[in-house]
């Protein structure tokens, strides 16, 4: 395939990825696409464009339709799931086209029958990267908005794209992820992009507060309106006017307060606790949980009413182990930031400890990852974070591999010694405990050097036992 010609400016050139079976086809597509000035990456099958989509993001996805195996259809859904701001354009035979038609319906940008007019083509495509490039551009030449969030994964580049983009309206947004995933530094990065980012920004988890309290703490109470209220209390509603409330875990919102809630929303005014007047307020709500809120509606544990209200716009959070290209780089910036903390001169992990987070399984995402490096910066005495003190942070066992004879060996004496400090050293009791005759049992005390007086109930024989054990 000829080399494209270079453009007459320095700007990096738009990427496609083109997707069809028919060897000329291709050809001539990557010919044309040169030419108009892109960079072009062709494929044959959607296998092989999922592959590159690995390994290097592309501006577009252009693919035929008929293909062998898993076909275009099914190549757009994944690349939706996979990455939701891709525009796809179909080319389709006449025989597909209600097929392409539908897909347009679910979120390809567009189709173009076969043959295609070459000018309509370019044509479309620059529309498709006009969309799909403002966000992205912006990003590039001011980053500010993101600094506090850490990846290079396609998946969060994704995530922050629509994330940039929605920041500039004023639509509710409901962030969904598990736990320690970053919702709350995502929505603190969507207000930081948006209009109201020189307002305030105010979060509150929903699931902290008891039922009984959050009312107030969500919309303010008048002086007496209960036991301790001792003065007027402003809410988190009105100290949020004119910036961002995130409503975090709201999946865990009592049924009672999500109808108050509503009528906030709906009414876009507080009426604190007690008081018989309600009060203006200008907030952009973002939500934020863990949980399945359809689940939650179905079991009459969430208002659907509410849920529509705050799921204008959704943005999905992918966990740590489906963005593990993240890890060392997130471990790395934990690290310099807590080697300050501790005043600690510290340069990186070991390969070893290095390999071990990149291959844990990470049930806490994030917050987790957090932690395990905190511990192993409070704990390192060498400049390299070493392997043990990383499995130690993990709780994961030391790497040695014991022999079969070996571990049965340890597991013998530790079990013995503990029968020995549970019998104060008492030979018989021990012997009984473990279901063996005495003499069988003497025989192996002997065979691990195993002194019974050593366990009796004296001063110094707990230090006795640690010996023991670490012999």
């Amino acid at each position: 395939m000829p080399a494209a010609s270079k453009p007459s400016d320095t700007r990096a050139k738009p990427h496609i990825l083109v997707v069809d079976d028919d060897a000329d086809m291709l050809r001539l597509l990557s010919l044309r696409l040169q030419a108009a000035g892109y960079e072009v990456t062709a494929v044959a099958s959607a296998e092989a464009a999922l592959a590159k989509l690995e390994m290097h993001r592309p501006q577009l996805v252009l693919s035929d339709v008929q293909l062998p195996g898993r076909d275009g259809l099914a190549l757009f859904d994944e690349v939706r799931v996979r990455h939701p701001s891709l525009p796809v354009i179909l080319l389709t035979a006449h025989g597909t086209i209600p097929d392409a038609v539908e897909a347009t319906a679910r979120g390809v940008f567009t189709y173009l029958t076969k043959p295609y007019d070459g000018k309509e083509l370019i044509e479309k495509i620059q529309q498709a990267l006009a969309l799909s490039a403002p966000a992205t551009a912006q990003s590039r030449t001011n980053e500010a908005w993101r600094s506090d969030i850490v990846s290079r994964s396609n998946r969060m580049a994704d995530v922050l794209a629509e994330a940039h983009m929605v920041a500039q309206s004023d639509a509710s947004v409901l962030l969904l992820g598990d736990s320690g995933t970053g919702k709350e530094m995502l929505a603190r990065a969507i207000h930081k992009a948006s209009p109201r980012a020189s307002r305030p920004f105010v979060a509150v988890n929903c699931g902290a507060i008891p039922e009984a309290l959050l009312e107030s703490e969500l919309f303010g109470h008048m002086k007496g309106a209960f036991t301790d209220a001792v003065s007027n209390h402003k809410g988190l509603f009105q100290a949020a006017d004119g910036g961002t409330l995130l409503l975090d875990e709201i999946g865990d919102m009592p049924p009672a307060l999500q109808v108050k809630l509503l009528r906030v929303l709906q009414e876009r005014a507080v009426r604190p606790v007690g008081s018989s007047q309600s009060v203006p307020v200008n907030v952009r709500i973002i939500s934020a949980t863990h949980r399945n809120l359809e689940t939650a509606m179905a079991a009459g544990q969430f208002r659907e009413d509410l849920y529509y209200r705050l799921n204008v716009v959704t943005l999905s959070l992918p966990t740590l182990a489906d963005r593990r290209e993240d890890i060392p780089l997130l471990a790395n910036h934990f690290l310099d930031s807590l080697a300050k903390k501790y005043d600690k001169r510290l340069s990186g992990f070991s390969p070893e400890a290095l390999k071990a987070l990149t291959a844990a399984a990470w049930p806490g995402n994030v917050r987790q990852l957090f932690n395990v490096v905190e511990q192993a910066c409070a704990l390192s005495t060498t400049p390299l974070v070493p392997l043990g003190l990383v499995q130690r942070a993990l709780r994961t066992p030391s790497a040695q591999v014991l022999s079969f004879a070996e571990a049965r060996q340890r597991f013998e004496r530790e079990y013995l010694v503990d029968l020995l400090k549970m019998t104060d050293g008492n030979v018989a009791d021990a012997a009984r405990l473990a279901q063996r005759n005495r003499t069988e049992f003497y025989r192996l005390l002997q065979k691990h050097a195993l002194t019974p007086g050593h366990f009796k109930n004296e001063p110094g024989s707990a230090e006795d036992v640690a010996e023991e054990r670490h012999e």
